[in-house]
């Protein structure tokens, strides 16, 4: 894909930010990502992404295993009218990025139990993170122009957001969000939520991580069904040869940033 010339995202270099609640004074990056049209049109204001694992999307350098998803020079091409604003995880060696990117308890056969932290990360990101966003940028900040979106850990944290943060999220993207963790539960999270008629959901897994966990495929089906009798609007894929990892997630991006903007 060659790059359009003319246009350029006005990246924000990444600025530090705390969460006390879960971390205390550590101090992590957030990446924000800004169309073109930001500096252009001083008065329009722009729907918000945000995204977890933020170090792995737009830079090889800061992303954990060296490639990144290079969702900026996805942004450049398309010229996307969005803001996207990644969240750097927690890196600590105690499973601090399992804990924190879970909504309940679950255990690892080589990790042990793992106490899911995902509500108070939810409760800073939309109590603390996001009105510090809506004062610094602008942006469209009601429900219907705020979205979320993650890989993995992330993907599970972005479906428990669209359900249960369901006031502040219309849209999420779930990319190989990790069911497998604690499928029983994960299904039960579902049935007890109520969300808003009308939210929006893309969610997708790929063909080859799917054979590397037993029922996958059973699991993926009947999320997918207890989704769609909560009245969401989901888009969902099976991506051929896809796997879980960030080159496989780039590939994807024209398809969950398509349904996120679908109709705005």
């Amino acid at each position: 894909m060659k790059k359009k010339t003319g246009y350029a995202a006005a990246f924000q270099a990444a600025f530090p930010y705390t969460i006390p609640v879960l971390t205390g004074d550590e101090v992590r990056s957030a990446y924000i990502c800004l169309p073109e049209t930001y500096t252009h049109d001083i008065n329009r204001r722009f729907p918000v992404l945000y995204m977890f694992d933020g170090h792995n999307l737009f830079f090889d350098t800061h992303a954990t295993y060296g490639k990144s998803w290079g969702l900026k020079e996805y942004m450049e091409y398309t010229h996307t009218p969005l803001i996207i604003v990644g969240i750097e995880c927690n890196h600590s060696p105690d499973h601090g990025r399992l804990q924190e990117y879970s909504p309940y308890d679950f255990t690892l056969p080589k990790e042990g139990k793992i106490t899911g932290k995902g509500k108070i990360t939810m409760d800073w990101l939309t109590h603390t993170f996001k009105p510090y966003i809506d004062t610094h940028y602008r942006t469209l900040s009601d429900r219907e122009h705020t979205f979320i979106a993650g890989s993995s850990m992330g993907g599970l944290m972005s479906i428990y957001a669209l359900l249960y943060y369901n006031q502040f999220f219309s849209r999420a993207a779930a990319l190989s969000p990790s069911l497998w963790i604690a499928p029983n539960d994960f299904m039960q999270m579902i049935r007890r939520s109520r969300p808003l008629p009308g939210s929006i959901l893309y969610m997708d897994y790929g063909s080859r991580e799917m054979k590397q966990h037993r029922k996958m495929d059973q699991a993926f089906a009947q999320a997918a069904n207890l989704l769609l009798d909560k009245n969401i609007y989901l888009n969902c894929r099976i991506v051929p040869d896809g796997e879980h990892c960030e080159a496989s997630w780039e590939q994807q991006i024209p398809f969950f940033i398509n349904t996120l903007m679908y109709h705005l």
